[in-house]
Parts: structure tokens; C-alpha cells; sequence
């Protein structure tokens, strides 16, 4: 859970946890499915069974990246306009 506000955060933390299952799922069923014909067969499908899970995490940690920026970016925003305030009074004084 890294986004801690909104709905928009919990869905987004809620696809995080889909997509980790996905690459679970995927990986254990493909590996299961081909082991005993070749054990490297078997591990290449099970990357290939986790790569769309992998591919869902990598896009939702895009996007929890680009909130956490922007919520900074507006703390960042706030803070400058105070010290503007200030120094524009200290001027004026």
C-alpha cells in the first residue's frame, strides 16, 4: 500500500495486488504445466505465464510513481509560494 488517499488510490493499490497474483499464477500453472516434459521448458514458460503480471505491475508502478510526483510537486509548489509571500513582505518592510 503506497498510495494512502482517495478511491482512485485504493483501486490503484487493489490492481497492484491483482497483477502480483496474475504473476504468481502465471508463473506456478505454466511451470506445472510443461515440468515434466523439460525442466527448461518448463522455466521459460513460466516466465513467459509471468510476463503479462510483470508487464500489469511495471504500468501500475508507472502510474503510482507519477502520483507520488505530483503530490510533491504541489507540497513543493505550496512551500515556494510561502517563501515568496515572505519575501515579498520582508521587501516591503
Amino acid at each position: 500500500m503506497r498510495l494512502q488517499n482517495g478511491p482512485l488510490s485504493f483501486v490503484v493499490n487493489f490492481l497492484l495486488g491483482v497483477a502480483w497474483a496474475a504473476v504468481l499464477l502465471g508463473a506456478v500453472t505454466s511451470f506445472l504445466v510443461f515440468y515434466q516434459d523439460n525442466l527448461l521448458l518448463a522455466l521459460v514458460s513460466a516466465f513467459m505465464g509471468a510476463l503479462p503480471g510483470m508487464i500489469s505491475v511495471l504500468l501500475l508502478e508507472h502510474i503510482i510513481t507519477g502520483k507520488e510526483r505530483h503530490l510533491e510537486l504541489k507540497k513543493q509548489t505550496a512551500l515556494l509560494e510561502k517563501l515568496l509571500i515572505q519575501k515579498e513582505n520582508n521587501d516591503l518592510q
